[in-house]
Parts: structure tokens; sequence; C-alpha cells
């Protein structure tokens, strides 16, 4: 008996290292999703951020649409313009909520990536990103035709998304 419990603590130390090193190769998923996915997109009221673009004024607009929460400072926003052209080339109406940005910046990131915005509400204080339940940028949300936010896409969007992001615009009709 004397030997089973010199051995113990040594036991118990190699089951704690275990238990934490698979929580160290596969981690917990820790996205935020957002509280309004299959609810009624809130009212947003944004001003326009860009010359010669509208603002964001929230709603049912008849015709599923996406909602592109994004920034003029963000990498992965950058790395997804060329979906978003591809999806506009295709008729996808995408509005832009810009976060924390400035006119200037703006323009600067639509002229070199290009533009695939409807339009661009100001949210410089990120209120209305918060309000979505948009944890970070780029982040996506897919609104159906009666207004409703049916899915959010968290991350910058790739090619590979794209017939998903499609398939849910085509339920939300």
């Amino acid at each position: 008996m004397k030997r089973v419990l010199i051995w113990l603590p040594l036991a118990l130390f190699a089951g704690v290292l275990a238990l934490v090193a698979s929580g160290l190769i596969k981690p917990g998923d820790r996205t935020i999703r957002s509280a309004l996915i299959d609810k009624p997109l809130p009212g947003i009221e944004l001003p326009p951020l860009v010359a010669g673009k509208e603002g964001i004024r929230g709603g049912v607009t008849g015709k599923p649409r996406l909602i592109n929460v994004f920034a003029s400072w963000c990498l992965p926003c950058i790395a997804e313009a060329r979906q978003l052209m591809k999806l506009r080339e295709m008729g996808v109406e995408i509005d832009g909520i810009a976060t924390a940005d400035t006119p200037e910046a703006m323009a600067a990131f639509l002229q070199a990536n290009g533009d695939p915005y409807a339009r661009i509400g100001d949210d410089r204080n990120r209120k209305v990103q918060f309000s979505l339940g948009s944890a970070g940028v780029p982040e996506t949300f897919v609104i159906d035709a009666r207004g409703r936010i049916i899915k959010q896409h968290i991350g910058d969007i790739r090619e590979e998304h794209l017939p998903e992001l499609l398939a849910a615009l085509e339920a939300g009709k």
C-alpha cells in the first residue's frame, strides 16, 4: 500500500499535465456568436462615411443583402475585398459598416481594393457594430428579404465561403 501512495502524486501530476496538453492541442471554440441570429435587424441609422455614398438605414428592403462590418486598417478586410467584389458582380447587394475609421482612410482603402458597397455607414464609435453582436472585423451578416439576420460569417470571406453565403442569400428571398 505504501508503494501505491508513493506513486500517487506522480500519477496526479501526469493526469493534470495530460489535461493541460489536450487543451493546448485542441483549444475550445471561443467564437462569439451574435444573439440576433433569426431576429429582426435592429434599427440602424448611420451617416455616410464616404462622399458619394449613402449611409445605412436598417429595416426591410424586400430583398436579401449582406452587411459587412469592416475597416480600412483591417488586414483581413483587404484580403476579403476581392471576394466581396465577386459577390457584387453576381448581383449581391452589400452594405458596409465602417468601424473606427476616417473618410480619408476609407477613400484610400476603396481606391486600392475596389468598392463593392452600395452604402457605407460611419460607425466611428462602434456602437452599431456591438449592437449587432459583432466582436471584430471583418464580420458579415446575411439579411433576408424580411429584414431578419439569418447568418453571421465571422472572419474574412474566402473563395470557399462564397457558395455558403450565396445559398444563405437564396434562402433569404
